[in-house]
């Protein structure tokens, strides 16, 4: 039976600190996580606001496990509620999810341990939670709160829209006495307000976090060749986690196809695609079989992969929310991450034109609406000014500090194109002297003094701009025409045929009474921001690598993608500190109690061998043991493991069971495991059947013939529903494997 929840203020703060340390290994919260997470512990409503990466999940994690309690999360996503649970259980924490992808007998599990009480939290769509038989099993599981992730998408003022959620009004009525939390990273004053008046929420608190990333690098540059610049941003981030967002399918698979044809692991997702041609893109995508993937704006509010390193956007997004929430989703683990925006004022025209034919049959309003996002986009990336300032004053916030040292304007990595002014006044002239009669790329040919047949046609080389910009590049060229389309100097006309036209200010730039500025990014290597060089101060990069690569087998083996296993956070303090103790590795941020019994061993092991192999000092931050702490768990130096590899292959030569191997080399029983599977692998015994029971034995075999993927155990764990522990069906896959080894080598002998 649970213990009491916790009632005084005392009481509250301590089993707090007591959740967080046991199934996250953290020892501090960020800003507002305190005052959302006591909201929800007092089941007041509250509406939260926090970038991408900040923290959101927690806010509604803790509170039922500190009460006791069942609270429901309504996620839009499946591939979103899979991957939290699939976290939160690696954690030993009771969550579960309901969904369409669930096997009968799965769903009615799940219902059971919702009427039990078992589970603490249940993942769910809007629609599964608004059926009526649904909410009666939660009014009989008496459920205290309903967390609203992604609220923005019930206000007709957001970015995304979803009417479904408009049915989650009737949650204060049907369910009085149990709280509303909405959760969002971005949202505007008008947003929030509505957000708060969709739901009905009563005197909710309202926190609003910083809308900053510190640790997100901003880059806008101006498209000129946008699969070459995509190739060299990605090849800056070789081996790592990139998005690339396209606006349509065709560009998405045709970078996607430059990209792999350079040697990059790279794939297309849009929703023109197969969906199980979607779901393999992104389950490899992530369990880091896959770098980078090159999408539409459908990908990527699913995937709760947290090391993302990049984003890149071959065009504008649509809207500030849009862009604030994809370049999000790099660096959600709190470490440096880059984005990078690769702009062009034809961006804006293509945005409109499919704004306004969307919105013939439909919504004038709306429409109206999103233009009028799409230009305050627009004035974003048409500024010189910090970016990370600009971003900030667009969600209402101030930004003080006088630079960020991780924009491109910043880091000074943007030029003022020299005689800037000059070359406006000269392609002015020439739109001027074409009667405003032609288009982009014709305006570029007369300035270039290309020989055309269309120049030849119309007699287009007699005029007096003709070759004036001939030592400008045609793209160089035709991105200055669309800076000055964005400075409002030009315009394009409306229709499927958009000639250039002089706006009224373009008369004093030809007069002289007015500077243009053009930009043009400087040639010089992208420098690297602060938040990149202090991450890794400290961190052996050969250590992480390691370490990032025990962590990929540990996650193919379990079929959870590997940041369930540990953040890459957690890795480079790993291979910063490089704790050789289990009570080391108990200080480093991310390592709850659940992970330091479930893999402490194994990460220590691997640090302890490549620190000997490399000559690297161990316990580098040697963590002082507290006074109040037991003798047991002061920290004891272990032996080396070749040492004790040695003398577990010894015992297992000697038939000793798992447990007597482990009391005698005071290993823990999934790394004594790991010895048994490297023992057999190498000595290959004719039988196992000291470690394993001859039934389980053929019931594993039985049911890994069917399973898929191939090699993996959780779909045979889920095949024997549970009942063979994954030690025991390691240890029978390893020696099948030798057995068909040794098989196919007497074939050839």
């Amino acid at each position: 039976m649970p213990p009491p929840p916790p009632t005084t203020t005392a009481e509250l703060v301590s089993a707090v600190r007591v959740v967080l340390e046991r199934y996250w290994g953290y020892d501090t919260l960020r800003p507002l996580q305190g005052e959302a997470i006591a909201a929800g512990l007092k089941q007041r409503d509250s509406l939260v606001v926090m970038p991408t990466g900040g923290g959101k999940s927690l806010c509604y994690q803790v509170p039922p496990v500190v009460a006791n309690r069942l609270d429901v999360v309504v996620s839009p996503l499946i591939s979103l509620m899979k991957d939290q649970v699939d976290g939160l259980r690696a954690c030993g924490y009771p969550a579960s999810a309901l969904h369409s992808q669930l096997e009968p007998a799965e769903r009615q599990a799940t219902i059971q341990r919702l009427r039990e009480g078992t589970d603490r939290l249940v993942f769910v769509s809007p629609e599964r939670l608004m059926r009526n038989d649904f909410l009666a099993t939660l009014q009989d599981a008496r459920v205290r709160a309903f967390s609203i992730d992604e609220a923005h998408c019930i206000s007709h003022w957001g970015h995304d829209f979803r009417p479904e959620y408009r049915q989650l009004a009737t949650l204060k009525q049907r369910f009085p006495g149990v709280s509303v939390h909405a959760f969002t990273a971005t949202a505007t004053p008008r947003v929030r307000e509505d957000i708060v008046e969709q739901l009905r929420l009563q005197e909710p608190e309202v926190l609003v976090g910083r809308f900053d990333r510190p640790n997100l690098s901003y880059r806008i540059v101006p498209r000129v060749d946008v699969q070459s610049q995509v190739l060299e941003i990605v090849q800056r981030h070789a081996r790592e986690a990139v998005i690339v967002y396209c606006i349509t399918r065709r560009e998405t698979e045709s970078i996607a196809a430059a990209l792999a044809a350079a040697g990059v692991s790279a794939a297309a997702y849009h929703a023109g695609m197969a969906r199980e041609e979607r779901r393999k893109t992104q389950e490899a995508f992530s369990e880091e079989r896959l770098d980078v993937v090159v999408a539409t704006v459908a990908f990527g509010m699913g995937i709760d992969r947290s090391n993302v390193r990049c984003v890149v956007h071959a065009a504008m997004p649509k809207s500030v929310e849009h862009y604030q929430q994809e370049t999000g989703r790099a660096g959600r683990d709190g470490l440096e991450a880059e984005c990078v925006l690769l702009y062009s004022a034809a961006d804006v025209l293509r945005w409109k034109g499919l704004m306004e034919r969307a919105g013939e049959d439909g919504d004038a309003e709306a429409v109206a609406a999103q233009l009028e996002l799409l230009g305050h986009m627009q004035g974003i990336c048409g500024t010189l000014e910090c970016r990370h300032r600009a971003l900030s004053r667009y969600f209402g916030q101030a930004y003080e500090a006088e630079s960020c040292d991780a924009c491109d304007v910043c880091l000074d990595e943007v030029d003022a194109m020299p005689e800037s002014t000059v070359i406006a006044q000269k392609i002015l002239s020439c739109v001027a002297r074409l009667d405003q009669r032609f288009g982009v790329g014709h305006v570029v040919q007369v300035c270039r003094g290309a020989a055309t047949e269309a120049v030849r046609r119309f007699g287009h080389e007699g005029l007096s701009t003709y070759g004036l910009l001939s030592h400008l590049p045609e793209k160089t060229l035709t991105n200055l025409i669309y800076q000055l389309v964005d400075q409002r100097l030009l315009v394009r006309s409306p229709g499927d045929r958009p000639v250039l036209q002089l706006a009224p200010d373009a008369m004093d730039v030809l007069r002289g009474s007015r500077d243009v500025q053009l930009v043009e990014p400087k040639s010089a290597a992208v420098r690297r921001s602060h938040a990149d060089e202090s991450s890794w101060e400290g961190v052996d990069r050969g250590l992480f690598e390691a370490l990032r690569a025990l962590r990929r087998t540990i996650a193919t083996e379990r079929s959870v993608p590997p940041y369930v296993v540990f953040g890459d956070a957690s890795l480079r303090a790993m291979a910063r500190e490089r704790p050789s103790t289990l009570a080391g590795m108990r200080l480093v941020r991310g390592v709850g109690a659940k992970k330091l019994a479930d893999l402490g061993e194994t990460f220590v092991d691997a640090i302890v061998t490549y620190c000997d192999s490399a000559d690297l000092e161990t316990d580098v931050v040697s963590p002082p043991v507290p006074a109040t702490a037991p003798a047991a768990i002061a920290p004891v130096r272990v032996a080396r493991p070749a040492e004790t590899r040695a003398q577990a292959f010894e015992l297992f030569g000697a038939s000793a069971s798992l447990a007597d191997v482990a009391d005698a080399t005071g290993r823990t029983p999934a790394t004594v495991c790991n010895y048994l599977v490297d023992f057999i692998e190498e000595t290959r015994p004719s039988s196992v059947e000291v470690w394993v029971d001859p039934a389980a034995y053929e019931r594993v075999v039985t049911a890994a013939v069917d399973a898929e993927p191939r090699g993996r155990l959780k779909p045979i764990h889920t095949a024997l529903d549970g009942d063979v522990d994954y030690d025991t069906i390691r240890i029978v896959l390893a020696h099948q494997r030798t057995h068909d080894a040794a098989a196919s080598e007497e074939g050839l002998s």
